[in-house]
C-alpha cells in the first residue's frame, strides 16, 4: 500500500501512543481518544486507521495489539534495518544516543568521523571508526541506510562513499542537495526550514 507523506508522519505518533496505552493496561483505543491525545482531527485519525485494515468495535474502539502490529508493518518497524552514521559531532552524537530508533526497527551499527579524537571509541554503545574506513566497514556490516550529519562541504563526498559501499537510502541532515543515483532514496531533514515554519506560526499567533 502506498501511503502519503503526511500519513507516514502520523503513523509513528499513533504507534508511540498505542504502546503507552498498552503498557498502561488498555486493550482498546477509540479514534476519538487518539485524536484528542495527539490534537488531530478525528476524521483524519479515522481515515489513517482505516489504512491499517483493523476494524473497530462500537463503544470499545480498536484493538490496540492489532493496531500496533499493523502500524509496525506499514512503517517498517517490524523489520530490523541496519544503518551507519557519518559525522559524530553534537547532532550525530545525539542521534546515536536516541533510544527511539530501535523501537522503530532501526539499528545504527557504526559511526564515522574525520577527527582522530572521535574515532576508535564507543559512543552510546556504537563503535566509531575513521571515515577513511567507511566503504569497507559498510560492506562488512551490510548496512543499507546512511545517516549524514557531516559538515556541508563533506556531505557529497561522504554520500558517494556510502553509495559505493551499497547504501540504498540516505537520511540527510545537511543543507546540501545531494547528487546520487536515481535508485538511491534521499530524505532530507532541513532544521532551518523547520525552525522558519515554527517562528512564522509563533508570529501569526502573536499577531
Amino acid at each position: 500500500m502506498r501511503l502519503g507523506t503526511q500519513v507516514l508522519k502520523r503513523l509513528p505518533l499513533y504507534l508511540r501512543l498505542l504502546r503507552e496505552m498498552e503498557q498502561g493496561g488498555n486493550v482498546y483505543a477509540s479514534g476519538a481518544a487518539l485524536a484528542e491525545a495527539l490534537n488531530l482531527d478525528p476524521i483524519v485519525v479515522r481515515k489513517d486507521l482505516a489504512k491499517t485494515g483493523v476494524r473497530g468495535t462500537p463503544r470499545l474502539g480498536f484493538p490496540i495489539a492489532q493496531l500496533i502490529v499493523e502500524i509496525e508493518r506499514l512503517t517498517g518497524a517490524d523489520a530490523e534495518m541496519t544503518a551507519v552514521l557519518a559525522g559524530v559531532g553534537k547532532l550525530g552524537s545525539a542521534l546515536l544516543g536516541y533510544p527511539g530508533f530501535r523501537r522503530q526497527g532501526l539499528s545504527i551499527v557504526a559511526g564515522f568521523d574525520a577527527a582522530p579524537e572521535r574515532c576508535n571509541i564507543i559512543l552510546s554503545g556504537t563503535p566509531v571508526f575513521p571515515v577513511s574506513t567507511l566503504t569497507e566497514t559498510v560492506v562488512r556490516l551490510g548496512a543499507t541506510l546512511g545517516i549524514l550529519t557531516v559538515p556541508a562541504d563533506r556531505a557529497q563526498r561522504v554520500a558517494e562513499m556510502m553509495v559505493t559501499a551499497g547504501i540504498k537510502a540516505l537520511w540527510n541532515f545537511t543543507p546540501v542537495q545531494l547528487d546520487v543515483p536515481a535508485d538511491v532514496l534521499v530524505q532530507r531533514e532541513d532544521l532551518a526550514v523547520s525552525l522558519a515554519v515554527l517562528l512564522h506560526r509563533m508570529r501569526e499567533r502573536n499577531d
